[in-house]
């Protein structure tokens, strides 16, 4: 099973469009979020991608409510689940991954510092960066594939004006 991974999309719609569009061509299963979606048209916009989604919810995601009234699959982190006969784990922020993560997981997932970053483990741990691109001016995500616990960084695209 192939999975794509994105983060802190933070309302930016033509980055989010470019990810999925990679995302599903590239044929990820199933896309996981790992917060910061922010508004609910943000996360229309991913349930229309024809995959998936299983999240959870990030420290800007304010409309929360909203967010559960599109997707019954947007959890509090850390949250814990079976996938592809793997146990994943996901937090939002690095910090509570860290506390949350157990020897049994195969993978951990987290965001928010807008920065992509793999760690190989056990267990394979994966930041995805920002789809965004509202920070560092690159947009990125990853794809992992289950089967051989492997991650791969990917590039949608640059944000044209990111945060001084």
């Amino acid at each position: 099973m192939v999975i794509g991974v994105i983060a802190d999309t933070h309302d930016n719609l033509p980055m989010m469009q470019r990810a999925v569009t990679l995302l599903r061509a590239r044929g990820v299963d199933v896309l996981l979020h790992a917060g910061d979606y922010v508004a609910p048209f943000a996360l229309e916009l991913l349930m229309s991608a024809g995959m998936p989604l299983i999240g959870i919810f990030g420290n800007n995601d304010g409309e929360r409510e909203g967010l559960r009234k599109i997707s019954a699959d947007i959890f509090q982190g850390p949250y814990r689940f079976e996938l592809g006969g793997r146990t994943v784990i996901m937090a939002h922020e690095p910090e509570a991954l860290a506390e949350a993560v157990s020897p049994d997981d195969d993978l951990a997932i987290c965001g928010h510092t807008h920065q992509p970053e793999v760690s190989v483990g056990p267990p394979l741990t994966v930041n995805p960066g920002e789809v965004g691109g509202w920070l560092y001016g690159h947009a990125t995500g990853a794809i992992v594939d289950l089967r051989e616990l492997t991650a791969e960084v990917v590039e949608f695209g640059r944000q044209q004006r990111p945060c001084p």
